[in-house]
C-alpha cells in the first residue's frame, strides 16, 4: 500500500488545512476543510474530477495537514499558508497593493489629518480612495476650508506658529491661538467634509475663491477654483439611489474555464470609490471555494465592508464568521435580484466579462513568459526539477573597493522581489570574483538544514552568469559544500549560451525563446540590483574618508587629485606614474597612495 493510503487512514476527523505536494516536495496546493478526513480523501477517489483538480491530483505524491481550533482558523490559515508557498495550483493575488485611506487622529485634543494605508484601532478613516482622486487634494481642501492641522507636531508647551497658520490653511493651536472647543467643531465640519458631505465645503470655497478674486488675488483665486471643480468631481460618483449609511464592496467574476477575471467596486457612505480588476489563472478548487480563498486574501490587507454584495456561490456562515473575527462586527452578504445594488453587480460582471475577453491574449504571453518558459527550462535543459525557485548571483565592486553580492529569485518565473537578498563582502580582499561569489554562495546554502531554511527555501536551480569557467567553479563549491538537489547552469553573456553540468557542449536557444528571454531576465535583474547596491555603498564613502586614511594626504592634496582625475574611481584606477604628476604630489607620496589602494 502506498504512503498516501497509509497517511489517509490517519486522517483526524476535525477542520485544519491541508497542503499537496510533488515529488520533489513542493507544495502545488494549500486548501482548508471543516472535517480533513472526508475533503482529503475526496482527492483520491475515482469519480470523474475538473480537469484542473485531475491534473493536480496526477502531481501529488505527498501531502501534509495541521488540524486547527476551527474552521475560521482554518481560512486563515489556509491564506498564510498560501501567500507564503505561492501553489501552482491555487487562485493567487499576486497584485495586492492597499489603498490610501485619509485619517483623523480623534485621540488627540487637537486631531490632525493624515494619509495612510494601514488601518488600525486608533483614529477615524476615510476612503479607500482609488484611481482618479488625489487623497491630497482631499486634505488641502480640509486644510484650506476647516483650518484642521496636517503637521505630526505634538502639542504642549506654546510654540511659534509654522508657515500654515500664516497661510490661513491652520489656527495654530500649537501656539495656542485657539481653544480646544473651537477646534473641536472645526474637526466636526472637516470629518463631514471627508465622509462626502461636500455641498458646504464647495459653498465656502466659493466665497473664498470670490474673496481673492475682488482682491485681484487670481492666482489664489485659481488654486480655488480648481478645488471647487474637483469637488465636482467627486459629486459625480455618489450613488443617488443608495443610502449615504451604505458601505459595500460589489464583487463579480468572469471564467472562460482556464483564466479568469474578478471585479470588485467599492462604494462608501453611498459614494462610488472606484473598482479594480484582477486577472488569474482558474485554480483547483471548487468555485465558492476558491472564491472564497480569494476573498481572505484580499482582506487581510484591506478593510473590510459592512456589506459584499455578490452571485458567486460560497459558504456565507464561514466567511461571516470570518469577517466577525477580523473586525468584531458582522459584514452582510447580500445576493440582489433587483434595485441599485443589482444594477451594480451588473455592473462589475460586465466589467469582469470585458477585462478578460481583452485581456486573455496578455495573460496567454505572460504565463508563455512565466510558468511555460520554466516548463520549457526544464525540458530543454533536462533540469532535474521544474524551478519553480530560481536563484541568480551576482558580484560587483569596482578596484576591489565595496564588494557587494546580489542574490535575486524567480517564483514560477516571475521576479519575487521581497525574496531578493544582497550581500557585502567580508573575507575576499581585492577585485576576485571568483573568490567573492564562493563567500556568498557559501554564506546562502548553508543556510539549507537550518532554522533559517525557513525564510530561505532551497531553490531547485542556481543561475551563474558566465561560461563554462564560472560553471566549473561553482560546482566546486557545491561539492565542498556538499550540496544535493539543487540543479546549476550557467549563461554566458555574449553569444547567450546556456551550459549545463549534464554536457560540455552548452545549449544554444533562439533569442526569441521565452525559457532564453527569462534567463535573460533574472540574469539582468541580478546584475541591476548588485550595481544598485553597489552604488548606494559607494556613494556613502566620503571622498576624504578614503584619502584621509593615507598617510601624507592632507586637504590641498586631496584638492590637487579630485582637480586632476574628477572622481575617486578614477584616483583608485591611475598608476603611480599618473598620480606622482598631480601637483604637490611626488613620486614616493605617489607610491604610498597607490599601495593603499592596492590593499584595498
Amino acid at each position: 500500500m502506498s504512503v498516501i493510503q497509509e497517511k489517509l487512514k490517519l486522517l483526524p476527523d476535525a477542520p485544519g488545512v491541508y497542503l499537496m505536494m510533488d515529488q520533489d516536495g513542493v507544495i502545488i496546493y494549500v486548501g482548508k476543510a471543516r472535517v480533513l478526513k472526508n475533503r482529503v480523501r475526496q482527492y483520491f477517489h475515482s469519480s470523474l474530477k475538473p480537469p484542473k483538480v485531475q491534473a493536480m491530483v496526477e502531481n501529488i505524491a505527498d501531502f501534509s495537514y495541521v488540524v486547527t481550533p476551527s474552521e475560521v482558523d482554518a481560512l486563515s490559515l489556509e491564506n498564510t499558508f498560501i501567500k507564503k508557498y505561492k501553489p501552482k495550483y491555487n487562485i493567487l493575488l499576486k497584485d495586492d497593493k492597499t489603498y490610501p485611506y485619509i485619517k483623523l487622529h480623534t485621540k488627540e485634543p487637537f486631531p490632525h489629518i493624515s494619509i495612510t494605508r494601514r488601518i488600525q484601532k486608533d483614529g477615524k478613516y476615510f476612503g479607500p480612495f482609488m484611481g482618479g482622486i488625489s487623497c491630497k487634494d482631499i486634505v488641502d481642501i480640509a486644510a484650506r476650508v476647516y483650518g484642521v492641522r496636517t503637521c505630526k507636531k505634538t502639542l504642549g508647551k506654546a510654540q511659534r506658529p509654522c508657515l500654515n497658520y500664516h497661510l490661513g490653511r491652520c489656527p495654530a493651536p500649537c501656539a495656542g491661538y485657539i481653544s480646544q472647543e473651537d477646534y473641536s467643531s472645526r474637526v466636526a465640519g472637516a470629518a463631514s467634509f471627508l465622509a462626502g458631505n461636500y455641498e458646504e465645503a464647495e459653498e465656502l470655497l466659493r466665497e473664498k475663491m470670490q474673496k481673492f478674486a475682488e482682491n485681484e488675488e487670481f492666482e489664489l483665486a485659481l488654486e480655488y477654483r480648481d478645488r471647487i471643480e474637483m469637488l465636482s468631481r467627486l459629486k459625480l460618483r455618489r450613488i443617488t439611489a443608495m443610502p449615504k449609511d451604505v458601505e459595500a464592496d460589489i464583487w463579480a467574476r468572469a471564467t472562460n474555464g482556464i483564466y479568469g477575471a474578478i471585479c470588485v467596486l467599492v462604494t462608501r457612505r453611498g459614494i462610488m470609490q472606484g473598482s479594480r480588476t484582477f486577472p488569474l489563472e482558474e485554480g483547483a478548487g471548487e468555485g465558492g471555494e476558491s472564491f472564497l480563498s480569494f476573498l481572505t486574501q484580499y482582506y487581510s490587507s484591506h478593510e473590510l465592508p459592512h456589506e459584499l454584495v455578490t452571485d458567486e456561490e460560497m459558504d456565507d456562515e464561514l466567511f461571516s464568521a470570518y469577517a466577525r473575527e477580523k473586525t468584531g462586527r458582522k459584514t452582510e452578504i447580500v445576493r440582489p435580484k433587483q434595485g441599485v445594488k443589482r444594477d451594480l453587480l451588473d455592473m462589475a460582471a460586465r466589467n469582469a466579462r470585458e477585462y478578460l475577453e481583452k485581456s486573455v491574449s496578455a495573460i496567454e504571453h505572460k504565463n508563455d513568459m512565466t510558468v511555460n518558459a520554466c516548463k520549457r527550462l526544464e525540458e530543454v535543459l533536462g533540469l532535474s526539477h521544474y524551478p519553480k525557485r530560481m536563484e541568480c548571483y551576482d558580484i560587483s565592486n569596482i578596484s576591489g573597493v565595496d564588494k557587494v553580492g546580489s542574490m535575486v529569485v524567480f517564483t514560477d518565473g516571475e521576479a519575487d522581489k521581497t525574496a531578493y537578498r544582497r550581500f557585502k563582502i567580508r573575507t575576499v580582499e581585492g577585485a576576485d570574483d571568483f573568490a567573492s561569489l564562493k563567500e556568498v554562495l557559501s554564506r546562502r546554502l548553508l543556510k539549507l538544514g537550518t532554522d533559517e531554511e525557513e525564510r530561505f527555501p532551497k531553490p531547485q536551480l542556481i543561475v551563474i552568469d558566465g561560461g563554462r569557467g564560472q560553471l566549473s567553479a561553482v560546482r566546486a563549491i557545491f561539492e565542498e559544500l556538499g550540496i544535493e538537489g539543487i540543479d546549476l547552469i550557467s549563461l554566458a553573456k555574449q553569444e547567450e549560451e546556456i551550459y549545463t553540468l549534464a554536457s560540455p557542449e552548452p545549449v544554444r536557444l533562439s533569442r526569441r525563446d521565452y525559457a532564453l528571454r527569462t534567463l535573460q531576465r533574472i540574469r539582468d535583474e541580478a546584475h541591476r540590483f548588485a550595481i544598485t547596491y553597489f552604488r548606494n555603498l559607494h556613494s556613502k564613502r566620503n571622498l576624504s574618508s578614503v584619502l584621509d586614511e593615507i598617510e601624507g594626504v592632507g586637504k590641498e592634496k586631496r584638492k590637487a587629485l579630485m582637480e586632476k582625475f574628477g572622481t575617486i574611481d578614477k584616483i583608485m584606477r591611475a598608476s603611480e606614474e599618473e598620480l606622482s604628476q598631480t601637483p604637490g604630489i611626488g613620486r614616493k607620496l605617489a607610491h604610498t597612495i597607490r599601495a593603499y589602494f592596492e590593499t584595498l
